[in-house]
């Protein structure tokens, strides 16, 4: 089987299918791999990069004291990155799964695109990946406050540069919903999701294969674990640590709390992914695959009507590629990664087409 574009008719639709189409990712051959969507799934949250990345981390602190890490990929560990010459080059945020676990896969991706000339940065949450927690606080699954911060962080410090931001799984969560409030001001040229959860209550309530979600799990609660006496003060600590699913943790750590607790129902009213989806105003490109074991079935799980009636939604799915894996033979071993950066530079020769028509200068 193929890809299937499914769009809005458009002049950027028309160019993405050329592009796409044109594509060396996605005319790969038969492979047995590509069958066992489960195991894609382990090997996907295990397996760790060749070579390992060299990283510098950035600490970024928020308006309330709290902090984001923001880790730069700067090249293979012992090996001297190349730049990509040609401008400017584009910032490029890569976006974790929503229990801040960088996989092996996105440091992979960044390790590409830093081939490619871009400037790769991860976006790790509060309290996740080793960032140090400040206060009582996490960042709750769709709230886009510190990833905001973040983007006018990079643009203030890459200010010709073009903004770009890739998520990977439940991290997509987050980046759908920092489009949908942003609007026209979210600061990014394209986004692009691997694998995303639209519909993140259902996502939580359907439950998740043991594969996908024990790992996740263990390690939420090995992180939340270093900072138990200041979340102490806030959640119920051995409610949260027990907790036998991510449903479980994520109630307890945003519902069930000291101060403010609220309803199941009223927390994902303020949290679902596409609630704003109808005023996000950059093209997102997301990758899916039919037999994703994570995210669920395509007929309940896909927001198919979105991307009919959006200008700016556009969707690339495939039969098999398991969740985050799109697993291919040969060097990078991922062709979803070698799509996402197609769709990239498709994106920017589109803009830059439609700036010469139209004379203007470049959107900021």
């Amino acid at each position: 089987g193929r890809c299937r574009l499914l769009c809005k008719p458009s002049a950027l639709a028309q160019h993405l299918v050329r592009s796409l189409g044109q594509s060396a990712a996605l005319r790969r051959g038969h492979w047995l791999w590509p069958r066992w969507p489960r195991l894609q799934v382990l090997r996907q949250l295990l397996q760790l990069p060749e070579p390992e990345p060299a990283v510098a981390r950035e600490l970024l602190q928020l308006p309330d004291t709290g902090l984001v890490a923001l880790d730069w990929l700067v090249g293979p560990r012992g090996a001297r990155s190349g730049s990509g010459g040609g401008g400017p080059s584009s910032v490029l945020l890569l976006i974790p799964n929503a229990a801040g676990k960088v996989t092996g896969g996105l440091l992979q991706l960044g390790l590409r695109a830093l081939e490619r000339g871009f400037i790769p940065v991860i976006f790790n949450r509060r309290g996740h990946n080793g960032c140090p927690l400040t206060t009582p606080r996490l960042q709750p699954f769709g709230d886009p406050g510190d990833l905001q911060e973040a983007v006018t962080y990079l643009h203030c410090r890459h200010p010709t540069a073009s903004l770009l931001a890739v998520s990977e799984g439940s991290g997509s969560g987050l980046l759908l919903a920092y489009l949908g409030e942003s609007g026209s001001s979210s600061r990014l040229a394209a986004a692009a999701c691997i694998s995303p959860i639209f519909r993140g209550r259902d996502w939580f309530e359907a439950g998740m294969p043991w594969l996908y979600e024990w790992p996740l799990l263990l390690h939420l609660k090995r992180g939340l674990s270093r900072y138990a006496g200041s979340l102490a003060e806030a959640v119920d600590v051995d409610r949260l640590l027990g907790s036998r699913s991510l449903r479980e943790l994520e109630e307890a750590l945003f519902c069930r709390t000291k101060s403010r607790p609220t309803s199941w129902e009223a927390y994902w009213e303020r949290n679902e992914p596409l609630r704003d989806a109808d005023e996000a105003a950059v093209p997102v490109l997301c990758l899916c695959s039919a037999d994703d074991p994570v995210r669920g079935p395509p007929a309940r799980s896909l927001p198919l009507e979105l991307f009919r009636s959006s200008p700016y939604f556009f969707l690339l799915l495939t039969p098999r590629g398991g969740h985050c894996g799109f697993p291919r033979r040969g060097p990078g071993r991922c062709w979803g990664h070698e799509a996402v950066l197609e769709y990239f530079r498709a994106m920017a020769e589109f803009l830059r087409a439609e700036e010469r028509r139209k004379g203007l200068p470049r959107p900021r």
